[in-house]
């Protein structure tokens, strides 16, 4: 245990009337920190927040505020110093917005929970650093779901803590609200120098706003360290089990499996132009082939993750003749080539050649040419015998059925 850390925990063992859920948990928090917990469903994630809210009483080991373990201070102490937003929302049967923030003051107010004007000042501020000072004499019953998490925020905020709780902050708010509560969270850690302690599923942004994670897994801490030493290699993947798909450290983002089989499409991209394509090309299960990437292009990671073969050259390095010969090699074997580059250049010259071989052979299909859903992928819904007459011209067979909707 640290005298000197504003959180620690020692030994923590957690779970329900002493049944164990996860254990063996040792960590420090610093003010102006923020610490995720991370990990796969089941893995004791809530079950340790809430144990280190002192709302569940720890198995074995302790946890420390300043040195002086939770369960040897008073309710009204912790309160002082701790504020929680749990998943669970509180009883405001005929409360309003600002009633509900109101109940931050709690541990400062007497018995009778009046509020003074300073009390009143600062849920004002604590509703308006969050959004929600428009709010203020709205049933909270009547809003939606992440009105309500902002509001809870605004609670927890005019506690005045030391340290933020936070069971999955995110999970009721859309991407701009999901963005504004985390880049609060930063400011309110630079600006009064507390610490904040949250769990999250969604992994770009614990990837993007955590100082410290801990990762859950199994029933025990499995992995501690910076957002660098934690989203590296194939760890996430290994994390969460992830055995059909693919997981994008750089870029925080999830990959279906790539379609097997020989490929049937031959894709010339480069710079991201080729990204939509490969999504367009996989949702519909063609088998494709990628090629030539430098492996520091914008389209590999995707390519890699979704093709059934990418034909690449070490980044920075002119394309070298024998990685052309294998390019020309597949492209031969391909029914189609889509070319999704409109301008070439000398570090790409063989790509602009291959091109030329795909239009001379009849086999070029412009990207523009596509169903527009390829182009823009959210926006459109097209039959299947669409997509295989644009990609392999009419069938003669019987039609290809509708992609489900």
């Amino acid at each position: 245990m640290s005298a000197d850390a504003l959180l620690s925990a020692n030994a923590l063992t957690v779970g329900y009337r002493k049944k164990i859920i996860a254990g063996d948990f040792c960590f420090t928090l610093q003010p102006g920190q923020i610490l995720t917990i991370i990990g796969p469903n089941g893995a004791g994630k809530s079950t340790l927040l809430k144990t280190i809210a002192a709302q569940l009483p720890a198995i074995s080991g302790n946890v420390a505020i300043y040195g002086k373990e939770i369960a040897q201070m008073r309710e009204k102490e912790v309160a002082q110093t701790m504020s929680v937003l749990l998943t669970e929302h509180m009883q405001t049967e005929r409360m309003t917005c600002g009633d509900v923030a109101a109940a931050g003051r709690y541990p400062y107010t007497g018995t009778l929970g009046i509020l003074s004007a300073h009390d009143k000042e600062i849920v004002q501020q604590a509703l308006k650093m969050t959004g929600s000072a428009a709010l203020f004499d709205r049933p909270f019953q009547e809003i939606s779901d992440g009105q309500r998490q902002c509001v809870m925020l605004a609670k927890a905020i005019a506690q005045e803590p030391d340290i933020l709780l936070l069971d999955e902050p995110t999970s009721f708010l859309d991407l701009q609200h999901k963005l504004h509560m985390l880049t609060l969270l930063r400011r309110l850690i630079r600006e009064k120098n507390i610490a904040v302690l949250q769990t999250l599923h969604e992994l770009d942004l614990a990837q993007k706003f955590s100082d410290v994670l801990l990762c859950v897994k199994d029933g025990k801490a499995d992995r501690y360290g910076t957002p660098d030493e934690i989203f590296s290699g194939d760890y996430i993947m290994q994390l969460y089990g992830i055995s059909s798909g693919s997981y994008n450290t750089y870029y925080g983002t999830a990959e279906p499996p790539a379609v097997s089989g020989k490929p049937r499409i031959f894709v010339i991209s480069g710079g991201g132009t080729g990204i939509p394509v490969f999504r367009y090309l996989q949702r519909n299960g063609i088998p494709f082939a990628v090629g030539i990437l430098h492996e520091n292009d914008l389209d590999y990671p995707a390519a890699k993750a979704l093709a059934a073969c990418v034909i690449a050259e070490s980044a920075y390095e002119p394309i070298a003749d024998k990685t052309f010969r294998q390019a020309q090699k597949i492209m031969a074997e391909c029914e189609k080539v889509i070319c999704c580059l409109d301008a070439f250049g000398t570090y790409n010259h063989a790509n602009e050649m291959l091109c030329q071989e795909a239009k001379n052979a009849e086999k070029l299909t412009e990207r523009t040419k596509l169903p527009k859903f390829c182009r823009f992928p959210a926006k459109y819904q097209e039959k299947q015998t669409e997509i295989e007459n644009t990609c392999f011209g009419p069938k003669k067979t019987e039609k290809s059925p509708k992609i489900p909707t």
